[in-house]
């Protein structure tokens, strides 16, 4: 199938909302991401969990509390598709596995990230959330995720490459102390930057 690039991201969103490439490999298609031509941040994080599937929200769960609190951002503020655009690597919920939700189903970035960021010219910082994200947007991203934030300077201040958020990954956070002493501070004043200048 040709790719038929869409002109306006509004459309193109809309056209996304629709999508069932996935039909039948995943319980239910629901699409969840947003942002506009304007967003100056963005969000790429896995896939949505149950709760945002349920809702509809992005992040609406959570995991996405506490992004926002890494981030420095009120609600508001992160939920303002002008400022934060959020494109996950799988856009629907992918469903349960025996360890947690399965990974974000692998034909959401190649069908429509493309298009997705030639709509988003504006934007300042790209907030890479989990091995998906790095190892689809990072060449030499380490095998390793704790390998690759450790090396978070590499790729700042236009990345931002961190772990998922979630409650989950409760471990990873007191093995790595540093990240939140170190990393968080750094996203919090680029983010912070960016939001002056808006």
């Amino acid at each position: 199938m040709a790719e038929v690039i869409v002109s306006d991201l509004e459309q193109l969103l809309a056209e996304i909302a629709v999508c069932r490439i996935c039909e039948g490999q995943i319980p239910e298609p629901r699409p969840v991401l947003r942002g506009t031509s304007r967003a100056r941040l963005l969000i790429i994080g896995q896939a949505p969990g149950s709760k945002v599937h349920a809702s509809g929200i992005p992040w609406d769960d959570a995991s996405g509390s506490r992004l926002r609190a890494w981030m420095g951002l009120t609600d508001a503020e992160f939920y303002d598709p002008s400022l934060v655009a959020i494109v996950p690597m799988g856009f629907c919920y992918p469903g349960r596995g025996k360890s947690g939700d399965l990974p974000p189903m692998p034909v959401c970035a190649p069908t429509w990230h493309h298009q997705i960021l030639q709509h988003l010219q504006n934007i300042e910082c790209t907030l890479l959330i989990g091995l998906y994200a790095q190892r689809h947007y990072l060449a030499d991203a380490p095998t390793r995720l704790t390998n690759t934030v450790e090396n978070w300077r590499n790729y700042a201040p236009s990345q931002f490459v961190i772990p998922h958020p979630s409650p989950r990954n409760q471990l990873w956070l007191r093995r790595n102390p540093w990240f939140e002493k170190k990393v968080v501070p750094a996203l919090q004043d680029r983010v912070r930057a960016i939001m002056q200048a808006a």
